[in-house]
């Protein structure tokens, strides 16, 4: 003890370094009491390190196979339109090109005339210029989409050939022309880069697509022009060639990628996912930072003989703080090492795992910043939740000390310690905000987070406030129950923090996907047309239109002329420029629009701001705008918009802003132009039908039948279809998105048996006592079985409450849907609590129950 008893203790580094020696000797006898602890800490570190370390990885996967992702080393798309010879001869000029095109059609049996919705890829002799389009049968590409006997050849995705029971030699119709199925895919290299498909792969030669007919005069079809550059340009140089070639081509219209951004929207995806997964797994922390409280708690209970020595002996309380903040750090250490090394095995897991199941292939492997993340957030988190009870052994003497199992320690610490815990707190929430994609949503879910965590501070409060003022009950289990629940060391704030937090953020997930289903399987589809019509000719329009009326007679139809466009600038700023009110809201900055034209406002919308422009309008170009969008990106009437449609680019000025009822799927544009606008300009139609009451399956196929074999070039989309696939989606976001959120509630579990364990003293004290006086060890089971029980069913009715309140919040102000609680998630959730906080407490009591007296009683 010499060290600090001489009245005056040692300064600087010699402080710390004593301090680290006394952490050390004490840590010699093991790390019982902090299992949970350095769990904890573990859990919460491995899912942020291990989640960005798989986003990297992903991200790298796709860098790394871009040029086979994206066909090439640049790529120009347009729409509408093939590029002039001018253009064309400019891309030449760039390296070896390959053209494609893609479109929605429909292929058909010609024997039953059985249908089905195909996502069409043309293709020419250079294709593809980077990977490998393997066929089943390891025939080259060229062979079989070449014409024999005067039909064409096409290779098909299996998933097209079982919908419609055609085997490989048969023959389908796709428009105008009957072509052979002579095999089928099992690997394309550019899928990716063609984003979200509503149905399986159809690819031919492009020199078969002219044979089709489905090209026509403002057909939704995409010219893709694909350049292998030799030698291959480096990533960094990339971004400079595809500048150069917007300024040689500036009225192209083109939309131009790199391999750098092969697949842009699964990149967003990814970074979206990755961004909540690592607040999940920060989520994880807070709630395991519950947990390193508790831990420290009981250790200092644990200590207060060996602390009221040292200040006996002449240590200062900042000193005392010095020796067990280094034992924390330590232990701290441990638990990231552990979670450092999960994170880092993660993506070599992953990357085996879905091997079979990802198209594109990890880039597995040990990524230093994003492990480094996982450090700071690791050490934050331990620092937030130890300052404050290491704190509070700061000023209280000794005698208070052997008294503190009384007592309870209430006293707040010094202000330093307050101050420091509030500065790590603010640090830890700006780090995750900083380095979010989204960062208003980043601030939501921290704020929503802070805001439970004090709720549930409130209601363990509230609990114990009401469990006093309970009037005396008959049931002795029940009355010793209600007593331990509120007495000084009661479970409750730490089981109520446990539990809740994580129960709160399963209850809000699973409430989001509830509704969310509801609305695409039930308000949408209810609301919603049977089927959109696309590329419907000018010349074909009277005639089709006729058609559905005499095959669907009192059906609702619609029709809009239809043109893709793609915003080019806003106010005179270039659309890659321009920065949005709110972020990520350029959705509609990002690649092509839906267009239309009319004189008077469209169904489904209500004007909002502004005038419409009158029937016979013939000035400039005007053009009404969707308000959540234009408030979004802060676009105010009187700006002006620059869209490119059929390579021309229009100017025009918002005149007006319109409501827009998009959950109905009716026919909507974010964009509505006057009239004027695309006169002359080629065009396709779009059109919807619809019924008032829903109709049998059998008579939705036998229509799209019939228009299928009257209008071979129209495509015809199901809208039951479209949901179906798009709710598939859903549920495997929501189960991966649940998977992941578990964590939160592994924490939880973690936290609560901590919280258990260092109850263990007290409650070996309680019943020992109990038993010297009579009772039971099954009236014993009983009370605590109660106790338990209350408050599980008490956090549950809490994580339902919150849990509906932010599913609400998401659901109504950030998707734009509605909301409707349902009973079987809340009782899933109360189900939850219950059996965890029982179940582990008279697991953990069982144990308690089965000590000696005598040993016990000796040592009070």
């Amino acid at each position: 003890m010499s060290g600090f008893v001489s009245g005056r203790m040692r300064a600087g580094n010699q402080t710390i370094r004593l301090a680290t020696r006394f952490a050390l000797r004490e840590l010699r006898g093991g790390l019982k009491g902090f299992y949970i602890f350095i769990a904890c800490i573990a859990l919460g570190v491995a899912a942020i390190a291990g989640v960005t370390s798989v986003s990297r990885a992903l991200t790298e996967g796709i860098s790394r196979e871009g040029q086979a992702i994206l066909g090439g080393d640049l790529s120009f798309s347009l729409i509408h339109r093939e590029a002039d010879p001018e253009q064309i001869a400019y891309v030449e000029s760039l390296g070896e090109t390959s053209r494609a095109a893609t479109l929605r059609a429909m292929a058909r049996r010609s024997d039953t005339g059985d249908q089905a919705l195909v996502e069409l890829k043309a293709v020419d002799d250079a294709y593809p210029l980077y990977g490998s389009l393997d066929l089943a049968s390891g025939q080259p590409l060229g062979a079989a989409l070449s014409k024999q006997d005067g039909v064409w050849g096409a290779v098909a995705d299996i998933s097209l050939l079982a919908r419609l029971d055609v085997e490989v030699g048969e023959t389908l119709s796709l428009g105008h022309a009957t072509l052979r199925v002579t095999d089928f895919i099992q690997n394309e290299p550019d899928k990716l880069s063609g984003g979200l498909e509503f149905g399986p792969r159809l690819m031919i030669s492009d020199a078969a697509i002219a044979d089709t007919g489905l090209i026509q005069p403002g057909s939704l079809v995409r010219w893709h022009y694909r350049v292998r550059m030799d030698p291959s340009p480096r990533i960094e140089a990339l971004d400079g060639i595809v500048t150069q070639a917007k300024s040689a081509q500036p009225d192209a219209g083109w939309r131009i990628r790199s391999r750098a951004n092969a697949s842009p929207g699964l990149q967003r995806s990814i970074s979206r996912f990755a961004q909540f997964l690592t607040l999940v797994g920060l989520t994880a922390l807070i709630v395991g930072g519950v947990g390193v409280a508790n831990a420290i708690r009981a250790y200092l209970e644990t200590k207060r003989e060996v602390i009221a020595s040292f200040k006996c002996l002449g240590a200062t309380g900042g000193f005392v703080f010095q020796i067990y903040l280094v034992q924390m750090l330590m232990l701290a250490l441990i638990g990231i090492g552990i979670g450092l090394v999960i994170g880092a095995l993660i993506p070599f897991a992953a990357g085996a795992a879905l091997a079979g199941v990802l198209p594109i292939e990890l880039a597995a492997s040990i990524y230093p910043a994003e492990l480094g993340l996982g450090l700071l957030y690791g050490l934050l988190t331990a620092l937030a939740f130890a300052l404050w009870p290491l704190g509070r052994a700061h000023d209280v003497p000794p005698t208070a000390l052997f008294r503190d199992i009384v007592t309870g320690g209430s006293k707040l610490p010094r202000k330093r310690y307050l101050f420091a815990t509030l500065v790590t707190v603010l640090a830890l929430a700006a780090i995750a905000i900083l380095l979010s994609q989204d960062k208003e949503m980043a601030s939501i879910y921290l704020a929503a987070s802070a805001g439970a965590f004090a709720l549930l501070v409130a209601v363990a409060r509230l609990i114990m406030i009401a469990a006093r003022r309970v009037p005396s009950v008959r049931s002795t289990e029940l009355r010793l129950a209600i007593a331990n629940i509120h007495r000084p060391g009661a479970l409750t704030p730490s089981v109520v923090l446990s539990l809740g937090l994580g129960l709160s953020l399963l209850v809000a997930l699973a409430l989001i996907d509830g509704n969310l289903r509801r609305e695409l399987t039930a308000t949408i589809a209810d609301q919603a047309p049977s089927f959109f019509f696309v590329d419907i000719q000018s010349h074909e329009r009277d005639a089709f239109e006729t058609l559905l009326k005499d095959e669907a007679p009192g059906a609702t139809i619609q029709s809009v002329p239809m043109l893709r466009g793609r915003i080019v600038s806003l106010n005179g700023i270039p659309a890659d420029r321009f920065v949005p009110a709110r972020d990520g809201s350029n959705w509609v900055l990002r690649g092509d629009r839906g267009i239309t034209y009319e004189e008077s406002i469209p169904e489904n919308s209500k004007l909002a701001e502004g005038a419409w422009w009158p029937e016979d309008y013939s000035g400039a170009p005007l053009v009404s705008f969707d308000l959540e969008a234009a408030t979004d990106l802060g676009l105010d009437i009187g700006d002006e918009i620059t869209v490119n449609v059929l390579g021309r680019e229009i100017t025009a000025e918002i005149a007006n802003f319109r409501e827009v009822e998009w959950q109905s799927l009716a026919i909507n544009f974010v964009m509505v132009f006057s009239p004027n606008t695309f006169a002359g300009a080629p065009h396709a139609h779009l059109m919807t039908l619809g019924w008032d009451q829903p109709m049998p399956t059998e008579t939705e196929l036998a229509l799209l039948k019939t228009v299928s074999n009257a209008f071979p070039t129209v495509t015809a989309v199901r809208v039951r279809d479209a949901i179906s696939q798009v709710n598939d989606l859903v549920e495997q976001l929501a189960w991966a998105v649940r998977g992941a959120s578990s964590i939160t509630l592994i924490a939880s579990v973690l936290v609560l048996a901590g919280a258990l364990a260092a109850g263990h003293r007290s409650r070996i004290y309680d019943a020992v006592i109990l038993k010297t006086l009579g009772a039971t060890r099954n009236r014993l089971i009983v009370a605590y079985g109660l106790e338990y029980a209350i408050l599980g069913l008490a956090t549950a009715v809490f994580a339902v409450i919150a849990g509906a309140i932010a599913a609400w919040y998401v659901t109504t102000q950030i998707m734009g849907g509605s909301f409707v609680m349902m009973p079987v998630t809340a009782a899933g959730a109360a189900l939850i609590a219950l059996v965890l906080t029982v179940g582990f407490g008279l697991i953990g009591t069982w144990r308690i129950l089965g000590e000696k007296p005598a040993p016990v009683l000796r040592n009070l």
